[in-house]
């Protein structure tokens, strides 16, 4: 009896070696199921970019995105690559994070074609899919759109570049403050109907001076639609990776990821800061020391003194002159103090703001608004206190 019990295993051993046995074959068929979809996913990946390589780009976007198409807009390789001498750099007329944009004429017209490579699937659909379902005169206009080897969309082409260049480019003739004011009131039009006018609404999350442009007759429109987020939450706050340009972030977006139709409002704000002073959303506050300020807080500083009207007349565009209204200056700062208040509640909606802006262009008729706005700042805009 002795002899037995010192060779015989206890239970105790047998159901810990039985557990081991189930984890370890746990862990086996998990590896296995890794590998193997690991490797199926790498295969659907693979096929999906054959598959969209394959067939007719019309069927791609239709069926693999939902979004319905004109016939009319698709473009072949062969077509654009004509138009624009193989891409050549002669041709090239801009460059974003997402491609290249070049100079081109397209079947009549004249047009700005962007390529971008195959990794910026997400942001060529976001873009299709706000600029074929809304239609604004302030917002850059889709001509169509080419999948084959890369992603193509072609725009309208507008000649006077962005308002970054016109403000920041010592190349160019300094805009009149009332082209400033006009500029602003066509990017807030364009800005409104894609959050008041649009199921879902569209958030533009970029918001820039960079991404306003100048056609010829000076009239501004929105573009680069890539970040674009739609929700069909209305002006409810989502969550998000955090994407867009330094200078322009809420800080609740910055910190948090929050967006909502605010954030657009606030970016909008720093853009009004830009139109009034000339400086760059980043200002650099010493020459000699690498230090650099936001213009939001610039400004900030001189509004916080007892009496800030001489050191705002500093901060005015200095290739304006004299010339320029200050009364209409005092006015969209103050606009643009509201548009950037920290609590996304107290800043004014964009179709608030496009009112401020047609009451402010306007001096020759008697607005009186006052009574459609939710914001107190806006208010005593328009009425002069």
């Amino acid at each position: 009896m002795e002899h037995f019990h010192r060779y015989s295993i206890s239970s105790g051993a047998i159901a810990g070696m039985s557990i081991a046995a189930v984890a370890g074959a746990s862990i086996l068929a998990f590896c296995l199921y890794v590998g193997v979809y690991g490797r199926k996913k790498k295969k659907e990946e693979v096929v999906e970019i054959s598959t969209l390589l394959a067939i007719s780009q019309h069927q791609y976007v239709q069926h693999r995105h939902g979004i319905t198409m004109d016939k009319s807009v698709e473009f072949s390789y062969e077509e654009l690559a004509k138009a624009t001498d193989d891409f050549s750099l002669d041709n090239k007329i801009g460059q974003g994070g997402f491609g290249s944009v070049y100079y081109s004429e397209l079947r009549g017209e004249k047009a700005a074609i962007k390529k971008m490579d195959m990794q910026a699937s997400e942001e060529f659909i976001s873009e299709l899919k706000v600029l074929t379902n809304v239609h604004h005169l302030n917002l850059v206009r889709l001509l169509g759109y080419c999948v084959e080897g890369s992603f193509f969309l072609v725009y309208e082409y507008i000649e006077n570049g962005n308002l970054s260049q016109h403000l920041h480019s010592s190349g160019r003739d300094p805009l009149p403050w009332s082209t400033r004011v006009k500029i602003a009131l066509d990017s807030a039009r364009g800005i409104e109907y894609i959050h008041e006018n649009t199921v879902p609404v569209y958030i533009h999350r970029d918001i820039k001076s960079a991404n306003i442009l100048i056609d010829k007759n000076f009239q501004g429109k929105v573009a680069d639609f890539g970040l674009t987020k739609l929700t069909e939450y209305g002006s409810a706050s989502l969550y998000t990776r955090l994407v867009g340009t330094f200078g322009y972030m809420a800080p609740e977006y910055a910190q948090h990821g929050k967006i909502s139709p605010k954030i657009d409002v606030y970016a909008f704000g720093v853009v009004l800061y830009e139109l009034i002073s000339g400086k760059e959303a980043i200002v650099n506050t010493d020459e000699y020391v690498p230090e650099s300020m936001g213009l939001i807080a610039l400004f900030e500083d001189v509004l916080s003194q007892p009496d800030p009207e001489e050191d705002l007349h500093k901060l005015v565009d200095p290739r304006l002159g004299d010339d320029y209204p200050f009364d209409s200056v005092q006015k969209l700062v103050q606009l643009a103090k509201a548009c950037t208040q920290e609590n996304p509640q107290l800043r004014p909606s964009m179709r608030s703001i496009v009112v401020a802006l047609m009451s402010l262009s306007s001096s020759t008729e008697d607005w009186d608004f006052g009574s459609s706005y939710e914001n107190p700042a806006v208010v005593h805009l328009m009425t002069g206190r």
